[in-house]
């Protein structure tokens, strides 16, 4: 049976890096986000067809277009095997007091809003296939556990993420599905080249930031996709391996 993997945010960066490894690994991959070329241009570069690939537009905290998204993908692949909630959004980097509301509640519904409607959806899948149950892999980041300086918006959504991870790993037990986390650290991405070029750290200083390639991501998806259903890779962290965190601050 060709395992069906969906994933959100799959038009660039991380995203694309894990739909990509999906299908190479021979999976039936549905790909998501708000826009539609960006997602053909994912499954192109893979050398993907119609036959293992299905692009639709979404916004992942809307609970219409969460439903209908899958509800594509039973319509195509008769099941979801695996969703990997990876669309997200971040906030420009200003003071606390001066982040506008609108920029809050833009990153709480793609960050955090997202991922639970997904889940909820995946969970309403995957307890009615036969054979029953599935995984669901959140990106929680690095920022799920230690902040970066005026980021309030992304970390208070990415700590969010791991109670949405806990709470639906002990609710998903009954239904044999399995929810574990990723949380990256500088993967190299359009969105992460800021990091060679030098960012804020805690201290007020400017530093230019180690990275690592995002196939790494790729790859640490796959092994926690490739897990059978009896157990299960709750929390794992991939970071470049110099980059500050351990201690950062």
């Amino acid at each position: 049976m060709t395992k069906t993997a969906l994933v959100t945010g799959a038009g660039s960066g991380i995203g694309r890096a894990v739909a990509q490894a999906f299908l190479r690994e021979g999976y039936n991959v549905v790909l998501a986000s708000r826009r539609i070329e960006p997602l053909r241009e994912t499954a192109a570069l893979a050398g993907a067809s119609d036959a293992n690939a299905l692009c639709v537009s979404t916004d992942v905290g809307a609970p219409d277009q969460v439903a209908a998204l899958f509800d594509a993908a039973v319509a195509k692949f008769g099941r979801v095997d695996v969703v990997f909630n990876n669309a997200g959004a971040g906030a420009p980097g200003v003071n606390l007091e001066d982040l506008a509301f609108e920029d809050w509640n833009r990153v709480v519904s793609a960050n955090l809003t997202g991922p639970f409607l997904c889940t909820q959806n995946a969970f309403r899948v995957m307890k009615a296939q036969n054979p029953r149950g599935g995984r669901i892999i959140n990106n929680g980041s690095i920022s799920a556990t230690a902040p970066r300086p005026n980021s309030i918006a992304y970390t208070s959504t990415k700590h969010a993420v791991t109670g949405l991870t806990k709470s639906a790993s002990l609710d998903g037990r009954k239904y044999d599905i399995a929810v574990g986390q990723i949380d990256i650290g500088n993967a190299l991405t359009d969105m992460a080249m800021a990091m060679t070029k030098g960012v804020p750290q805690a201290n007020g200083e400017i530093a230019i930031e180690p990275t690592m390639d995002v196939e790494n991501v790729a790859k640490t998806v796959l092994y926690m996709a490739s897990l059978p259903l009896d157990a299960n890779a709750l929390f794992v962290t991939v970071m470049a391996t110099k980059m500050p965190f351990v201690g950062r601050g």
